[in-house]
């Protein structure tokens, strides 16, 4: 006999229907799932919108930094003007300043421009040599000092355009606007179009931009990065080797090693508090223990690079703590069951896993280290310097800049051109990002890979 009394039995008031039918809290419920997806959606949109905005905004003001505007004409080098004495002694013809060279190149305009048939009525010798840049006589003097034997010969060189004729073939000067100006005249700008379509007058490919150094403020067309791409190379290179092996040996030894007492708390809650604090302190710290107590010199590489490192440290401990906490318990388990130490388990099975999130870290911690400002304004690295850093290791103690600095430097000067340049740094400065993220990806990837095959391998008997 069967016993059906203690099956269950609809209670009262129980539903009834279909599986399905959905009910009304069912569509209640999907409905609010459909909503979360379109919000989700839209925040997606609204950041791809705001960051394709600042691309633009970029690209668009910085992109015209990498062209610049150069003029070609025939130069003598005349011997009664460049070395009198005629011995070609260079310390005799240092004695020739760029004043001497800037009348040679306006002598050298002139001549060009009657043999084009150019009319300059109404302009001035000084206001056909201010096409010119300043930077140009410069350049030709450090030119003819290099080559000596070029006095006494005609030459064709290139020489930089001045920047308010830059900037009119850019779109940021104008003959109306040139009218206001005390730089430059709309007869000015006439006389640059008619060179220009003689063929005197010419936009190219502009490679000092990355290579030459800062110039001052009169002359935006001649100013680059090269100072400052290189300081901010080597301060890279001081955090990567000082931060990346002591961030990782605290992470190993903290996650895998430290016994958990009141002292790692205390450890913890610190490096944590590290990683909040504000930039801009960090560079009072290296004031005070790096230039005024150790007697650093300003403006270092080496000094910028050791304030990073403080800063960037915390950044690198904390993901690396979580990588290695995020390696499954078992794989500790089986390296110490089949007779590793605790030592060859950390470094031959849970370091090798861990490897891809601490390069991720190392990356993002080097990233903010490299667009930081504030604590290299405190050190010194925002002065002025024209002259490159020497190579490694003595160049870590000579002057340099930094580029998010340069370009904090250049927003501050009065010169359109100038503005023109920090978006063309800023440019630099992402695609250092990107090379930096690019290769941490791919770092990571072969760890993956390489991790995935030993692991999978077939053992052999």
């Amino acid at each position: 006999m069967t016993d059906l009394t203690g099956f269950p039995t609809a209670a009262p008031g129980a539903r009834h229907g279909s599986l399905m039918a959905a009910d009304a809290r069912t569509k209640r419920r999907n409905a609010a799932e459909v909503r979360f997806r379109i919000y989700g959606l839209v925040a997606v949109v609204i950041s791809l919108l705001a960051l394709a905005m600042l691309l633009i905004s970029i690209f668009g003001a910085g992109a015209s930094a990498f062209r610049q505007t150069f003029l070609t004409m025939p130069v003598e080098l005349t011997e009664a003007k460049l070395d009198k004495s005629g011995t070609r002694d260079l310390e005799t013809m240092k004695k020739v300043t760029t004043v001497g060279y800037a009348a040679v190149l306006t002598a050298a305009l002139e001549k060009a421009i009657a043999a084009q048939g150019i009319s300059t009525e109404g302009l001035t010798k000084k206001e056909i040599g201010g096409l010119i840049s300043q930077e140009a006589a410069a350049q030709l003097r450090n030119h003819v000092l290099a080559n000596p034997d070029l006095v006494g010969q005609t030459i064709d060189y290139e020489v930089l355009a001045n920047g308010r004729v830059d900037g009119y073939y850019k779109g940021r000067v104008s003959k109306a606007s040139a009218a206001l100006d005390s730089n430059i005249s709309p007869g000015q700008l006439r006389l640059a179009d008619d060179l220009k379509a003689a063929g005197l007058i010419a936009q190219r490919f502009n490679t000092s931009f990355i290579t030459a150094p800062d110039a001052s403020d009169q002359r935006p067309e001649a100013a680059g990065l090269g100072v400052a791409i290189l300081g901010s190379f080597y301060m890279m290179l001081v955090v990567l080797v000082l931060s990346l092996p002591i961030g990782v040996a605290a992470s190993i030894y903290l996650e895998e090693f430290a016994p958990k007492n009141r002292w790692t708390d205390l450890i913890e809650v610190n490096i944590s508090n590290l990683a909040a604090v504000p930039s801009i302190v960090f560079g009072i710290l290296g004031l005070a223990v790096f230039i005024n107590f150790a007697g650093l010199p300003q403006s270092a590489p080496i000094v910028g690079g050791l304030v990073l490192t403080l800063m960037t440290l915390p950044r690198i401990i904390i993901p690396a703590r979580a990588a290695l906490k995020a390696v499954p318990p078992s794989i500790r388990d089986a390296a110490l069951g089949v007779g590793a130490s605790k030592l060859q388990s950390v470094f031959h099975h849970v370091l090798p896993l861990a490897a891809p999130g601490i390069l991720t870290g190392m990356i993002i911690g080097l990233a903010q280290a490299l667009g930081e400002t504030a604590p290299l304004l405190l050190i010194g690295m925002v002065a002025f310097v024209r002259d490159y850093p020497d190579g490694l290791p003595g160049g870590l103690l000579d002057p340099a800049a930094a580029l998010p600095v340069q370009v904090y430097n250049w927003t501050q000067r009065g010169d359109p051109g100038f503005v023109e340049r920090a978006s063309g740094a800023i440019i630099v400065l992402l695609a250092f990002l990107l090379v930096m993220n690019a290769v941490a990806i791919i770092l990571r990837r072969r760890f993956e890979r390489r991790w995935y095959t030993r692991s999978h391998r077939t053992p052999e008997f």
